[in-house]
């Protein structure tokens, strides 16, 4: 003897399938606005995270001037105020050529700009894959 509820609409196969994929979609959907509205909010914090790095940016200036006019202040207690400025002037002078020296040669290290390693590696690999010895 068939089953009863097997008998009645909306409880077949059929049926099955389609509510199982109408929950599918709409849990698709779902997951397509929850990515949205994760995507808005991160989009909104690095757009904030953003303003206030350019805000920092615009300070610092301001603030080292300040410093350096500080540390000519304090110096000029001890000697001529002229030669309080200069003092400072040339020890910023020299961090400004210690800095761009380093620049330098981190900008050289860093040149030619392709993957050396990663295309030796490459090679290599490829010998290995015909049977050839690597040199």
């Amino acid at each position: 003897m068939p089953d009863a509820t097997a008998q009645r609409p909306g409880h077949g196969i059929r049926s099955s399938v389609r509510r199982v994929a109408e929950h599918a979609s709409a849990l698709a959907r779902l997951e397509r606005e929850l990515a949205r509205s994760e995507l808005k909010g991160k989009s909104a914090s690095m757009g904030a995270g953003a303003g206030v790095a350019v805000a920092a940016v615009v300070l610092a200036p301001f603030a080292l001037a300040a410093g350096l006019a500080a540390a000519a202040a304090a110096l000029a207690l001890v000697v001529a105020l002229w030669l309080a400025l200069l003092i400072v002037f040339a020890a910023t002078l020299l961090l400004v050529v210690v800095l761009v020296s380093v620049s330098v040669g981190l900008f050289r290290r860093g040149t030619p700009l392709k993957p050396e390693q990663a295309l030796e590696e490459a090679r290599l690999t490829k010998q290995m894959l015909r049977g050839t010895r690597a040199r």
